[in-house]
């Protein structure tokens, strides 16, 4: 019988109905997968929790439950002490697995969840038995039902019975890999890594492309980026990067088109190019970090004309949040400090001084024929780096 182990609660794959048990198989895929390097553990899936458990002295139970936290799919997880389904054992396991927070303690409270109805007691007697029991152990303790500083968790199963504290919350969402397939245009900025993780979040893999102009653009700036996605690929599993040298194309946007289009210009190029290489990947949808009205190339109007070469739905999942919300989830996800690292990106070379934030599609249209964009498209895919990224 293990001494401890490590629980984790399941939020929306328990609503899925029919389709539940191919979520949970990806979960726990995802899991094992997460876990490899702290060790041998067992990971199993009964009554909408998912059992961690160490299968050598050696596991890392530490480093495991810093890991399982930032798997997609788990809504709380919690580290509990093992013992027989006997209530005197009950007893005794919650006084010493817990024996450090009640002595800090003031007030407790006991819980009890009894998914073996098979035991003899029923939930209220048990709670009941075990604050007796602690009460003894601890006589500074007072029971406080309302607001406790400590709540004694006890879960009877089929198998063991398992005492904890409080669950803390995990990553949510759904498990990654059961959203099909997404690319995610990627820059060295706080946005599209936040875009990228939210997406995760939906249960979609990512690829991500990254456009380069070197020697305008430096190996730090894409390094940068690499940096993120491995922050992004704590969440996300690993993540296929590939990297597009858009140089020539962006010279001959910014020689020959009319300056006050050229970032709507250069973002359609992008579109054009992202959904290749994504057709190309097996991605059915586009993503990108733009949020409406924060730059001139986000109003309604310029994304629709960014829109307007697009055949695979484009998902932005940031467009109605404000910037302090979008810093808030990069320090969430620990991508804040690198985002504003200063280092050029692709997208803010050749700015112009005055972009049109009202752009007309026909216009923008007209702007392009100024240039093979063609021509300078497929150059730039030619141009493909492709490495994994895996997290960091």
């Amino acid at each position: 019988m293990p001494q401890e182990v490590i629980l984790l609660k399941l939020g929306e794959i328990a609503l899925k109905g029919l389709n539940r048990k191919s979520f949970e198989d990806v979960l726990l895929k995802n899991i094992r997968r997460r876990l490899q390097s702290a060790g041998a553990f067992s990971v199993s899936s009964r009554q909408s929790t998912v059992y961690v458990v160490p299968e050598e002295e050696s596991a890392d139970l530490d480093l495991a439950e810093e890991r399982v936290s930032q798997v997609f799919g788990v809504v709380g997880y919690v580290r509990a002490g093992v013992c027989e389904k006997d209530l005197d054992a009950i007893c005794a396991r919650a006084a010493s697995y817990l024996e450090e927070p009640l002595e800090e303690a003031s007030t407790f409270k006991v819980e009890c969840k009894r998914s073996d109805k098979k035991f003899p007691y029923k939930s209220p007697e048990i709670s009941a038995e075990v604050g007796h029991a602690l009460l003894e152990r601890f006589p500074h303790l007072q029971v406080d039902v309302h607001n406790p500083d400590l709540t004694v968790r006890v879960e009877v199963r089929e198998r063991y019975a398992f005492v904890h504290g409080e669950v803390k919350p995990g990553a949510g969402g759904i498990p990654v890999g059961t959203g099909g397939k997404a690319a995610v245009l990627i820059s060295g900025g706080l946005d599209s890594p936040v875009a990228a993780w939210r997406m995760a979040r939906r249960g979609v893999e990512l690829t991500a492309v990254h456009f380069a102009s070197p020697p305008y653009t430096s190996e730090l700036a894409r390094e940068k980026v690499k940096r993120l996605l491995r922050r992004v690929a704590r969440y996300a599993g690993r993540i296929k990067f590939i990297t597009v040298n858009f140089t020539h194309l962006q010279e001959e946007i910014r020689d020959k088109c009319p300056s006050e289009l050229s970032t709507v210009i250069l973002r359609r190029f992008m579109l054009r190019a992202a959904e290749r290489v994504a057709r190309d990947e097996g991605c059915a949808a586009l993503i990108t970090g733009e949020s409406l009205g924060q730059v001139a190339s986000q109003t309604l109007q310029a994304i629709a004309c960014t829109d307007a070469v697009a055949t695979l739905p484009v998902f932005r999942p940031l467009i109605g949040s404000d910037k302090a919300e979008i810093v808030k989830t990069a320090y969430q996800i620990d991508t804040y400090d690198i985002s504003i690292e200063p280092f050029e990106d692709c997208c803010t070379i050749f700015t112009p001084k005055h972009p049109r934030t009202k752009p007309i599609l026909h216009f923008v249209e007209a702007g392009e024929q100024a240039i093979d964009g063609e021509a300078l498209l497929e150059e730039s895919l030619e141009t493909l780096e492709t490495e994994w990224v895996y997290p960091d």
